[in-house]
């Protein structure tokens, strides 16, 4: 059975955060996350943002907006699922086991990622603390990073179901295919 892999974004503030957190999204369904949840906001551009990024270049990708961020990660546990929180202070992904002990347990994953302060209490219910080096850095390319590790680089080769347009990679140029046409 497969494990899902969501990533929450602890918060979000609309006039500072809005392409970061849509990065944080964007990477997230590219580097084969299941969906992302942004906790603590009402911002529904987000996930309409998201909503045609998956329309055009295919899915599935789920983003939920709202809820509270420990109510969110206490119910995930309480699932059965693992928290894994991407930090600057945590384990080193380079220089620790962390990642082999992650991929060893069971349930799906939730990958949290900040973006105001990480309130202390995150640290302590994470079962893991990531920190992919331990300098300040932004936690796109954290996640990023994580991702691809995680899956070892065989998330770039994923197959986007039920796509409108597909890019052929070519060594120069733009080639953008149409797989089939919009209904209205």
């Amino acid at each position: 059975m497969k494990r899902l892999i969501y990533v929450l974004r602890l918060g979000h503030r609309p006039s500072r955060d809005k392409r970061i957190s849509t990065h944080v999204g964007l990477v997230a369904r590219a580097f084969g996350a299941d969906g992302i949840i942004y906790s603590n906001t009402n911002d529904y551009s987000l996930q309409e943002s998201l909503k045609k990024v998956t329309q055009i270049w295919g899915g599935p990708f789920e983003v939920k907006v709202g809820g509270n961020w420990r109510n969110i990660i206490k119910e995930w546990k309480k699932k059965g699922g693992i928290v894994v929180h991407l930090t600057m202070y945590g384990e080193n992904i380079a220089t620790s086991n962390v990642l082999e002990e992650i991929r060893e347990k069971t349930g799906d994953i939730l990958i949290v990622v900040g973006s105001e302060k990480v309130p202390r209490e995150v640290f302590d219910l994470a079962d893991f603390n990531v920190a992919i080096g331990n300098q300040p850095h932004s936690e796109v390319s954290a996640l990023a990073i994580f991702l691809d590790r995680f899956f070892c680089g065989k998330e770039l080769m994923k197959e986007f179901y039920n796509a409108r347009k597909k890019i052929i990679p070519q060594k120069k140029g733009k080639k953008v295919v149409e797989l089939k046409k919009e209904v209205d």
